[in-house]
């Protein structure tokens, strides 16, 4: 079975409205919390890709954030090991940044509906093409500068990047195809969360939009199962039980 290396930020952010998507297509899914001091596995052969999802704090926050660096680094395996990576939120800086972008603090919160664009560099690319014109939420905590080599494929109405595809396999995103209005509830009652100052009203927003946001998170996981070829298993080491034998 396909199996997919999820890495949680905070207990309210999650894969949600994906999880039905990817349940759908018999493609499962592994959390790792980093957040209560769960490591993080050390290699990518046990797993078909790789999730990032959204945080509380920007990623340069590193007394907020210590396992930035590790996850970093596990970005880096899965590109290295060609299978597919996904960042959504802190999860697309975290992409950013692995691919030679600066991380700042601020802005603390964009906690937005934005109107996506595709620029000349999402020319084809079946994400970029879905979105085109689309509302999306966007949810993020500081930023990432982009390096001279990665171009956004989509950016808002200030030409701000929404996502990146560093490489065919990597996607890096602003937006959240996964949230739902519950899970915005979620965020303003979790204790060690931080919520932006307008979740209130974002959250009245977002159930008005609600319909859309449907539709929207459809059309990413098809573009992405399209282009990231998330319906193939990859090749896993397989894993060996030791028994050892009583000799005596």
């Amino acid at each position: 079975m396909k199996n997919y290396c999820v890495v949680q930020h905070t207990y309210s952010e999650f894969l949600g409205l994906i999880e039905s998507q990817l349940e759908k297509r018999d493609i499962g899914f592994s959390y790792y919390r980093p957040f209560v001091g769960q490591d993080l596995p050390g290699s990518a052969a046990q797993f078909d890709g790789l999730w990032l999802l959204g945080g509380a704090w920007p990623t340069a926050d590193h007394e907020e954030n210590p396992q930035v660096p590790d996850e970093l680094s596990l970005i880096d395996i899965f590109r290295r090991s060609k299978r597919p990576v996904v960042g959504v939120g802190m999860g697309g800086l975290l992409v950013a940044e692995q691919a030679g972008g600066t991380a700042h603090e601020d802005p603390m919160y964009r906690a937005r509906f934005v109107t996506a664009h595709k620029t000349a560099a999402g020319e084809g690319d079946a994400l970029a093409e879905a979105l085109d014109g689309r509302r999306v939420l966007q949810l993020v905590n500081g930023r990432v500068d982009l390096p001279e080599d990665v171009q956004p494929i989509l950016v808002d109405d200030d030409g701000d990047w929404l996502a990146i595809r560093p490489d065919e396999l990597t996607y890096g995103m602003l937006f959240r195809p996964e949230v739902k209005p519950g899970m915005l509830e979620d965020i303003i009652m979790e204790a060690r969360h931080n919520p932006p100052p307008n979740m209130g009203e974002l959250l009245g927003e977002a159930r008005m939009e609600w319909g859309e946001m449907q539709k929207v998170t459809e059309d990413v996981l098809v573009a992405l199962v399209k282009t990231l070829g998330l319906m193939q298993e990859r090749r896993k080491m397989p894993v060996f039980s030791l028994k050892i034998e009583d000799e005596g």
